[in-house]
């Protein structure tokens, strides 16, 4: 049977009746909230045929594990992330440059889900996660990815190292974050097909995934700030792969 999770938010519970609207199984709405926001969220469930009924705001609350849901929640079928043959598979149908960002066991669900939100406003083709190690795709990264996840292509694979020595090989330049490097991220070429290596808070990459990039580069620190959160970091390397290709975004 497969697992479920639930959602809360409008981002994210909106995100996923457009996205895929399949999986949801139920949404519960906080019978006291009367205003336009939930209205129009109650006339496109009922245009599309979905079912929802009231509950009180504790009952929510209690659903949202006591974090804040805006008066709505939504229990989905969790998702099953495709695996590295299915990855391979998308970048041999992708004629254009690809920007790929890779996620190496980073651990807190709110980063996974902040750099998610900042892959996708950098139109990002498609992140990477390591199984082992990395977050679970639970409530908390979808709410923090503020509707992200429901539309960015994620692919979760058991090898990472054997993952990017099958990104180099269809020609996809990877190149890994590591502050202890003296090479600037700005002077990389970008424009071909890339991939961007975030490590885990606080320790980086691992010395293995280091070791199979093409090239390390850092974000130049300016004052006395040592180090950026992963996912402004993950903004940062992949906006600039932006401001290269020119993206209108």
């Amino acid at each position: 049977m497969s697992k479920s999770i639930f959602i809360y938010g409008f981002h994210s519970v909106n995100s996923q009746i457009e996205s895929a609207p399949e999986r949801i199984l139920s949404i519960k709405i906080d019978e006291g909230r009367h205003d336009n926001r939930i209205d129009s969220l109650k006339n496109e469930l009922n245009a599309l045929g979905i079912k929802y009924n009231h509950c009180s705001k504790n009952h929510l609350h209690k659903l949202s594990g006591g974090i804040k849901n805006q008066g709505v929640v939504a229990e989905i079928v969790a998702p099953t992330l495709p695996n590295q043959n299915e990855l391979i598979k998308f970048i041999g149908e992708t004629d254009k440059p690809l920007l790929i960002l890779i996620l190496d066991s980073i651990q807190d669900p709110r980063n996974m889900g902040a750099c998610l939100r900042s892959a996708n406003a950098a139109n990002v083709d498609c992140v990477i996660i390591n199984k082992d190690g990395s977050a679970p795709i639970n409530s908390l990264v979808h709410k923090t990815s503020a509707g992200s996840l429901a539309h960015t292509k994620v692919f979760q694979v058991t090898n990472l190292s054997r993952t990017i020595k099958s990104l180099q090989d269809k020609d996809i330049w990877v190149v890994g974050l590591d502050g202890n490097t003296k090479v600037p991220i700005y002077s990389i070429d970008f424009k071909g097909s890339s991939a961007i290596i975030m490590g885990s808070e606080g320790v980086g990459l691992r010395n293995l995934t280091k070791q199979s990039c093409d090239q390390l580069a850092a974000i130049p620190m300016g004052g006395n700030v040592e180090s950026l959160n992963v996912s402004v970091a993950a903004g940062v390397a992949l906006f600039e792969v932006s401001r290269q290709r020119n993206y209108n975004i």
